[in-house]
């Protein structure tokens, strides 16, 4: 029984954490399956970083007070944001809000192996203990690794290319928060409290603002979609400036790439369309499967992007939507 407290105490706090913002989610943009591989993948690392830390230790740092103030947070927290740089540089994050879900899921991972670990290798039954190792070490795991995922995509959006320059800062913030808890500047039961509240209503923000952001894309960039896709339909695309830029086209490139692009656009266009269109069901509580048509649609639009080349996609570009969350979108409708 004393064991399974240990266990209850020490990873449920973090798993209603990752939870509570997985339910805040309306758009539910991060699949189960997504959590499911964030949260073994921490588990992965947490084991990996155990190993490392304490040969850490035995060769580098003469005391384990100092490596737990200033080395392990170092380590700790680049082996779990590598994943969110992953995700981040594959445009596998939609919005702040995914990115808050995959973070908290990477550090809910970790944390439970870590006081798993805990629990068979410290003898201290003190209930006090484990209840702050879940309330207070666990969720600022998951938190830091959130906070690091949300700043670099943040930066990310706002610069509008996935940069490693953006990472750094944002995993010198997590570095610092994670060595500031492990220094117990404050009493340890109101350190925890601080955290239950502040990071809580940072995540509140951050939701709000996200939701904000994407509605704004959605009501922007659909009705523009719709209404070129209209023209291309009605043979009447050549009659708006879209058509004027296409014929210039024709100056530099041969009539078969011409047309290539036409089709391109098209394509973008209605995957687009279709991507915009799910997420305005998902908000309605709506689950949408994606069919096979538009998969091979997908596999259409990497055809053609081939066949006009870089520098037809280049020419383009000024009448495709660029923005990080319209890259993201075709990444929306390979995963289903």
């Amino acid at each position: 029984m004393t064991e399974l407290f240990k266990l209850t105490s020490s990873v449920v706090p973090v798993l209603v954490f990752l939870i509570a913002l997985i339910y805040f989610d309306c758009f539910k943009l991060v699949s189960f399956k997504e959590i499911l591989f964030s949260l073994f993948l921490g588990s992965i690392i947490a084991l990996l970083c155990l190993m490392l830390n304490n040969w850490l230790v035995d060769q580098f740092f003469g005391s384990r007070t100092m490596y737990i103030r200033y080395g392990s947070p170092v380590i700790e927290e680049t082996m779990k944001g590598l994943y969110i740089l992953f995700l981040v540089a594959r445009r596998r994050v939609g919005f702040l809000v995914d990115a808050a879900i995959f973070g908290c899921a990477i550090g809910t991972g970790f944390a439970a192996i870590e006081n798993i670990y805990y629990i068979f290798s410290l003898s201290d039954t003190n209930p006090f203990l484990w209840v702050l190792r879940g309330f207070g070490t666990a969720v600022m795991h998951g938190s830091t690794t959130a906070i690091l995922a949300i700043i670099f995509k943040n930066l990310v959006e706002r610069y509008g290319e996935e940069k490693l320059k953006y990472f750094i800062p944002s995993l010198v913030l997590a570095v610092a928060m994670h060595s500031v808890f492990n220094h117990f500047f404050l009493n340890p039961f109101l350190s925890t409290i601080l955290q239950l509240i502040i990071f809580p209503f940072l995540f509140f923000i951050v939701f709000n603002s996200s939701e904000k952001k994407i509605r704004s894309w959605l009501e922007l960039n659909l009705d523009t979609d719709i209404t070129i896709l209209e023209y291309i339909k009605n043979g009447t695309i050549s009659d708006t400036k879209i058509g004027a830029y296409l014929q210039l086209l024709k100056n530099n490139f041969s009539g078969l790439v011409v047309a290539d692009m036409l089709c391109y656009l098209r394509l973008h266009l209605e995957l687009g369309t279709r991507a915009k269109g799910i997420l305005l069901l998902r908000e309605s509580g709506f689950r949408v499967k994606v069919d096979s048509g538009i998969k091979e649609s997908i596999g259409e639009l990497k055809f053609l992007k081939k066949s006009i080349g870089k520098t037809g996609v280049l020419a383009l570009s000024p009448l495709l939507s660029s923005s990080v969350h319209d890259f993201w979108q075709t990444h929306l409708l390979e995963k289903g």
